[in-house]
């Protein structure tokens, strides 16, 4: 695929989708990383149902844990997976409450301007934050592309879905699009590739009824299903 190919691809998502950004609903960092975690396997209408009432509650690592264990798995239960969600969420809350105690020195700016204003902070890096309980690889980039602005491709179904069929990548797992996307893709689009993707793949070029007829990157298609 030529840089002309990814000039009209991510010129067509962005009169699209004109502000690609997130559909989770957050005010807080802490918020955003609980968000994060919920949305696994969880759509994120259905998280925001979860959080717009469990946020009224929850806005920092401290919130959750002054919280009994039972009263904040019921919050989240109609999430799937919930069990573990909030156990791990809880175990998450914990270990930032370390690290913010800790106070370490050797913080990146983005880090100490988290800690300065909420007074914790997710740590700027995937190995630190995979480190955390339930955080894989594409919770840990959608922090960094999110909070920090890191130009960086979280890969899930959407965008793994998305980027083979339109010839972006040849790959059979998330993992593999993952490593092969940040590559294929030009530093110029990263910036709204990952939210332009996904927002593309959850409304047009859907799994099991994709509106290949009328898409504006049919010509660019593998498999149209016209």
């Amino acid at each position: 695929m030529t840089q002309k190919d990814y000039d009209e691809i991510f010129t067509k998502l962005l009169e699209l989708f004109p502000n690609p950004d997130t559909e989770l609903n957050f005010e807080t960092p802490f918020q955003l990383l609980v968000a994060v975690m919920l949305s696994a396997q969880t759509t994120d209408r259905q998280v925001n149902v979860v959080t717009d009432k469990l946020f009224l509650k929850v806005k920092n690592p401290n919130n959750v844990l002054n919280m009994t264990e039972e009263e904040f798995t019921k919050q989240v239960s109609s999430v799937n997976y919930y069990k573990m969600k909030a156990k791990h969420i809880r175990e998450t809350a914990k270990k930032l409450i370390e690290l913010a105690a800790e106070k370490n020195s050797k913080l990146t700016k983005n880090e100490k301007e988290c800690f300065d204003k909420y007074w914790y902070y997710l740590p700027e890096s995937i190995e630190w934050l995979t480190q955390l309980p339930w955080v894989g690889e594409k919770t840990a980039k959608v922090i960094l592309y999110v909070r920090y602005h890191h130009d960086i491709i979280a890969v899930d179904t959407h965008i793994h879905r998305v980027a083979n069929r339109l010839w972006i990548v040849k790959t059979k797992e998330p993992l593999e699009t993952s490593k092969e996307i940040e590559k294929a893709v030009p530093k110029k689009w990263k910036r709204i590739a990952h939210h332009s993707l996904i927002l593309f793949g959850r409304y047009y070029c859907t799994a099991k009824k994709p509106q290949c007829e009328n898409c504006v990157l049919k010509d660019f298609c593998r498999n149209p299903q016209i």
